[in-house]
């Protein structure tokens, strides 16, 4: 394969940022603007390109004889060496979930690009301030995010990863002159930053041992044997687990290390994917523009987590203790962010919980993948939920993003009855919600029942879990649809316009995010993205009794939803006050942000810092500025001594002489 597209492919968005961060200011806004979407289209058009060459090319370094599809090295240069063994390279590496993923980050991007041609304006037309800079950021986290999916190695992973968090912070914080905004920007920044550094350990612990960074050796080749252990003549995964688990390899708290070295890797996908606990910087990172909500929340950076366990699957499925801890934290999220979001009243921060509810599910169906349950259909369908909740849940979020430029408010309450103002947002919103509610022939109701047939395949109580969180999920996604839209006639103020559907550019990526979201459950998405490269037809091993039990729990929850919220009516108000504790509890997020607040500025700062504080100014200050005061005080008791008199200094001469004779002539005694 010509290397010069996949080249392109990252070098045309860096090359956007440094154009329109350097020079941005001395273009118009339309031009800015225009030349970042022309340069996000080119992208688009060439990973296109990359991954239909890749999935129907047919070329033998992409498929092998038996139809099983191949990791490929596009490039692969030397950056840094540290040993002959353990190098740094920076590369371009194609295979199922590597092309999927340039599919998906291009074409949401795209989406977004186009979209805030529209949104970053207000309804005069006026550009919002900073709009070329607004591109470049978008341009920098689109590369960022390119680099991180196509890294042929963990430690080039973690570079983009990174630059992804820098540019993360950039989008969230775009609005500096609000607190609000810079104050969620630094949250997001800190939170990942904490998580990464667990991810970085992991990355050294796992390299130290293995002599690799590379992901072709960790999940395809054989690897050499490490310090006290034979050379391992089978493939990578196995190799590295009997090198962990051989007498030389090193325990820590009764766990391998290679298990340690997985869970901290875990670690930082938790970070990016919020994950319960490092999940608190997500809702707050609605701050940012609603564009930004849709890249950052929907396709891309939430999803890296699950993308970094599924890069390294193949190590996580030889340790069945990681797997758990996989499974056990997205289960507990997905009912967490379930539950929040039926009691919110933003309808970004519905639409930010449901997206950490979602990514649980990945992770969930990671965690239960087994190669003895349908040759690891946990796998395909976490990447398969992946790729369609990309596309529904940035159509809600632009959908979301109408709604606010049409109203001017995040509120629930200031948008109801808005179906006969908004036909275009109500009809592309409501097959988002079908969507992400899981019915049929909607995208993700094929996604979901896939997750759902690997729970049950592994755990009963796995499944019904999830099922109920998929029931509240349909519950809180109609209660939003009916408030925003039914509930009771939208009322016009007096001097303002009544809401309608924005202009094409916002209109265009909605209808188009819609009909994917219609027909992406059709695709034969097995025998694309599967679990090592081997084809697996889904839909011969559809599971019709967990379907119709899946969608008979997603018809409850809309049916109930329906009764609550179709109509204005009482029924919200009774059950409020039913279950007060609980809907308070789950309307402040069961009060993670006060416990962080309560365990960092009341613990650490008040009992930890403070005194280290006081310990710092009073006893380290103190005592060099005693050192300071003596010498100073010393100085002026001496200082008569310098009269200018030479007398004087004859006369102290004389009884330094005397003093130093007797001291002498005692030292002989």
């Amino acid at each position: 394969m010509d290397v010069t597209v996949p080249i392109l492919i990252l070098a045309i968005p860096l090359f956007m940022f440094l154009l329109l961060g350097l020079t941005g200011m001395k273009m118009s806004h339309k031009l800015a603007g225009t030349l970042g979407t022309l340069g996000m289209g080119t992208v688009l058009v060439l990973a296109y390109v990359t991954a239909f060459t890749y999935f129907f090319g047919g070329a033998p370094e992409f498929i092998d004889a038996a139809g099983n599809r191949l990791q490929y090295l596009v490039f692969d240069q030397t950056w840094l060496a540290f040993t002959q063994n353990l190098v740094i390279k920076i590369g371009f590496l194609l295979d199922p979930i590597s092309a999927m993923m340039l599919v998906v980050i291009t074409t949401i991007s795209f989406m977004v690009h186009l979209y805030s041609l529209g949104y970053m304006r207000d309804h005069h037309g006026v550009y919002e301030h900073g709009f070329q800079r607004f591109y470049a950021f978008l341009s920098l986290f689109s590369f960022s995010m390119l680099g991180l999916v196509v890294a042929p190695n963990i430690f080039q992973m973690y570079i983009f990863w990174e630059l992804v968090g820098a540019s993360s912070y950039l989008l969230i914080g775009f609005y500096y002159r609000k607190p609000s905004a810079v104050s969620a920007s630094k949250k997001a920044f800190i939170v990942t930053r904490f998580a990464d550094l667990g991810f970085l350990i992991g990355i050294l612990v796992l390299s130290y041992y293995t002599g690799t960074f590379n992901f072709t050796d960790f999940t395809s080749s054989a690897v050499a044997g490490m310090e006290g252990v034979t050379q391992v003549n089978i493939h990578t995964a196995e190799g590295i687990l009997n090198i962990f688990q051989s007498s030389p390899a090193p325990m820590f708290m009764g766990a391998s290390v290679l298990t340690w070295a997985l869970v901290l890797i875990f670690m930082g996908g938790m970070g990016k994917s919020a994950m319960l606990p490092l999940h608190i910087w997500l809702p707050d990172a609605m701050e940012g523009p609603t564009p930004v909500s849709a890249l950052i929340h929907a396709a891309t950076m939430v999803v890296a987590g699950v993308y970094l366990v599924a890069r390294l699957f193949p190590l996580y499925l030889m340790e069945e203790s990681a797997l758990m801890i996989i499974t056990v934290v997205g289960a507990l999220t997905a009912l967490y962010a379930a539950m929040v979001a039926c009691t919110q009243v933003d309808i970004k921060r519905v639409l930010a919980f449901s997206t950490i509810s979602q990514i649980a599910f990945m992770m969930v169906s990671l965690g239960v993948a087994r190669m003895d349950i349908h040759h690891g259909l946990g796998y395909m369908a976490s990447m398969f939920h992946l790729f369609t909740h990309a596309m529904f849940k940035a159509l809600l979020f632009l959908g979301a993003g109408a709604l606010i430029h049409a109203i001017g408010s995040n509120d629930y309450t200031d948008m109801h009855g808005l179906r006969k103002y908004m036909p275009i947002t109500h009809i592309t919103f409501l097959i988002g919600c079908l969507a992400i509610a899981g019915i049929i022939p909607f995208s993700g109701f094929f996604s979901k029942d896939e997750i759902l047939s690997s729970c049950l395949g592994n755990s009963t109580i796995a499944y019904v879990w999830m099922s109920a969180v998929a029931g509240l999920t349909a519950f809180y996604m109609f209660r939003l649809y009916y408030l925003i839209f039914w509930w009771k006639e939208h009322k016009v103020h007096e001097g303002h316009h009544a809401p309608h559907d924005q202009p094409w550019v916002m209109s265009l990526p909605l209808i188009i995010l819609a009909v994917i979201s219609c027909v992406a459950g059709f695709i034969p998405f097995g025998n694309l993205v599967s679990w090592n490269g081997v084809p697996y037809d889904f839909m011969a091993h559809f599971n019709w009794s967990v379907a119709a039990v899946s969608l008979v729990v997603a018809i409850a929850g809309i049916a109930l939803a329906t009764v609550m919220y179709r109509k204005e009516n009482e029924l919200p108000a009774k059950f409020k006050n039913a279950v007060p504790a609980l809907w308070r509890w789950c309307h402040h997020r069961f009060y993670w942000d006060e416990l962080y607040m309560f365990i960092t500025h009341r613990i650490i700062f008040g009992c930890i810092c403070r005194p280290l504080a006081w310990f710092d100014r009073h006893i380290i200050d103190g005592t060099m500025d005693s050192f300071a005061t003596i010498t100073n005080k010393a100085s002026d008791a001496i200082k008569p001594l310098q009269s200018g008199q030479v007398q004087m200094y004859v006369w102290y001469y004389l009884i330094g002489a005397l003093a130093l004779g007797g001291i002498t002539y005692i030292c002989l005694l």
